[in-house]
């Protein structure tokens, strides 16, 4: 899941197109706390179509789709003082006099204000970090193309001004960028995305734009051609300025860091708590990927059984390592990755429904090649629609192998994304796992609560998704599947371990590359994969571990509120009900406990 919600830098999106304004309540004068809160809100959201035009398209707010983010010194100054500014309106506002509901918002906002302050003048990553950049160039034509929110005509009216904006968009990216700064493989992997923005405007947009009238026509031609012309201008200083000048440092450093997982989380749980659970919670998988390993090759014909007592390390490791071989054996072709994705989510899809784990959705989802613009960072992703779309498309999105991967390195691809990981992968994105839970978080009446989700929320939802299928016997209990599931709770527990050490401890990539691929068994390709990710970026890679704990947590409580009531579909759906906020709130506004 990639689509995160803030003001300042909410051009680092995946966008989701939608086909209404918000609709909030709106109050001449307001005087109750209620009334002075829905105003806030609404000043937030409409801040967005304001200051941040390609994201308010991707969440459904059209009266920007035309214009693209002012990024100039005066643009984020004059966004700074209005977010400073909302910060102190909602600080007068008595909370305690809001509902239970309202509270939850407020603190989110709360957060999210804070941390893009914060983001602004302390992060000051709009000088250094060229990913915002490229994300809004691309989302800005993508989330006109991807969806059917209006006519082509009027998409691509709106394309058609972008376009023409995108030459002064880029010089003012250009002009914010500190090259020194940049660390080297942010300015590398955007120099191979950058033409992504092209390939959006002529494989997505030119191929309709015979539905424009002449002058219109006309108008398109020429923008596309301005836009290809700007686009090779910034190829040129990618990569003969900003890459061969970037040597900014990659690591957030633990000041910083620490800084930075109060407001990712929306928490108090520290990076030193996080990495203690973090590295006994290995332990224990690992323990339990052994028993089920040892169970499964115990059972092959011929085969001696493994002893009972205690494995040295070495065994517990050779063990899990030829188990998993099993599953490496069993997968598609090069070329069938995406058709291996279709099968899985078409099974997922029906074993959700006919063991009725949770209330089903009831819009579309498509898998897609994952667009260039965002390739090189993620193996796949979910995009959702924006919070009031209806019936629109949610995508699944998978990147392809790259052309210039050897047979080897597509093997270990493919050895990792085996048949039974599609299936887990298909699960995490879309069934019942983050296509699902969003499904449910849009129906939620709170537009800013769908704006400002929780990552650990949603991602904490995928993994127990995934667990939650293995629980139920998907693929009849086959046991490499419920071991493949273990390995992937691994994963989500070493990423932990890996973003802290990357950008707080100094590891190495020989130390990171130790990690996946010994401790948590991943092949060298997704392992690389992985160390350019955690490279890129800082503290998204926490919220798996973090947010699975908590959803345990929190079921765990439910079963010992309501014991033999208690049921999983009417609990799911329950959990799903509130949206996206962190699980605390969630579990407060649950059991009816004071929101704080």
């Amino acid at each position: 899941m990639r689509r995160l919600a803030i003001l300042l830098l909410a051009t680092a999106l995946v966008p989701g197109p939608v086909s209404a304004k918000f609709v909030l309540a709106k109050v001449a004068k307001p005087s109750t706390a209620h009334e002075k809160f829905a105003a806030l809100s609404q000043r937030y959201l409409d801040g967005i179509s304001t200051y941040a035009p390609t994201f308010a398209t991707a969440l459904g707010d059209h009266r920007g789709d035309d214009r693209l983010p002012d990024v100039s010194a005066k643009g984020r100054a004059a966004q700074v003082a209005e977010v400073k500014a909302m910060l102190a309106a909602l600080g007068r506002i008595d909370r305690a006099k809001l509902s239970r509901e309202d509270q939850v918002d407020a603190a989110l906002l709360d957060n999210e204000l804070r941390y893009e302050i914060w983001q602004n003048d302390v992060l000051r990553n709009w000088s250094w970090d060229i990913q915002i950049y490229n994300d809004a160039a691309g989302g800005a034509l993508y989330s006109l193309a991807a969806r059917d929110f209006a006519p082509w005509p009027q998409r691509l009216a709106a394309a058609t001004t972008r376009m023409e904006a995108m030459p002064a968009f880029l010089a003012q990216a250009r002009a914010a960028i500190v090259p020194a700064k940049v660390p080297e493989i942010y300015a590398t992997t955007v120099a191979k995305q950058n033409g992504g923005v092209v390939e959006i405007a002529e494989g997505m947009l030119a191929p309709h734009a015979s539905e424009l009238d002449g002058p219109a026509k006309a108008r398109f031609d020429a923008a596309l051609a301005g836009l290809k012309a700007a686009v090779a201008e910034h190829q040129t200083w990618l990569d003969k300025t900003l890459v061969p000048q970037a040597k900014g440092e990659l690591r957030l450093g633990a000041k910083l860091y620490d800084e930075k997982v109060k407001f990712a989380l929306v928490g108090s749980l520290t990076r030193a708590e996080i990495k203690a659970r973090a590295t006994a919670e290995v332990t224990k998988v690992r323990a339990q990927m052994y028993q089920l390993a040892r169970k499964l090759l115990d059972q092959r014909p011929g085969a001696s059984p493994l002893p009972i007592l205690p494995p040295s390390p070495e065994m517990q490791q050779a063990t899990i390592e030829t188990a998993l071989g099993l599953s490496y054996t069993q997968r598609p072709p090069r070329s069938g990755l995406m058709d291996k994705a279709k099968e899985t989510l078409a099974s997922a899809t029906e074993f959700v429904r006919a063991k009725g784990l949770v209330t089903m959705p009831d819009a579309p989802v498509r898998i897609i090649t994952m667009p260039k613009f965002q390739q090189g960072v993620a193996v796949a992703y979910d995009d959702p629609p924006g919070p009031l779309e209806k019936g629109l498309q949610n995508f699944y999105a998978i990147s392809p192998i790259p052309d210039d991967w050897t047979d080897a390195q597509a093997t270990s691809f493919l050895s990792e994304y085996n048949n039974y990981m599609i299936h887990d992968l298909s699960i995490h994105e879309a069934m019942p796992g983050h296509y699902l839970q969003l499904f449910h978080a849009n129906a939620n009446k709170s537009v800013l609560r769908a704006v400002l989700m929780s990552g650990p929320f949603v991602e904490g939802w995928a993994v127990y998704a995934e667990g939650m299928m293995a629980d139920a016997d998907y693929l009849n209990g086959d046991p490499l599947f419920k071991l493949t599931v273990l390995k992937m709770r691994l994963r989500s527990i070493t990423n932990s371990l890996l973003d802290i050490g990357i950008h707080t401890e100094g590891m190495t990539r020989e130390q990171a590359m130790k990690l996946m691929m010994h401790t948590a068994f991943q092949q060298e390709r997704e392992a690389a994969g992985k160390w350019t990710r955690a490279s890129l970026g800082s503290t998204q890679l926490l919220s798996y571990f973090t947010g699975y704990s908590e959803h345990m947590a929190l079921r765990e409580e439910a079963k010992k509120r309501q014991g033999a009531t208690f049921d999983l579909k009417t609990y799911n759906d329950a959990v799903l009900a509130h949206g996206s906020p962190p699980a605390r709130f969630v579990r407060q506004l649950m059991f009816g406990l004071p929101i704080r």
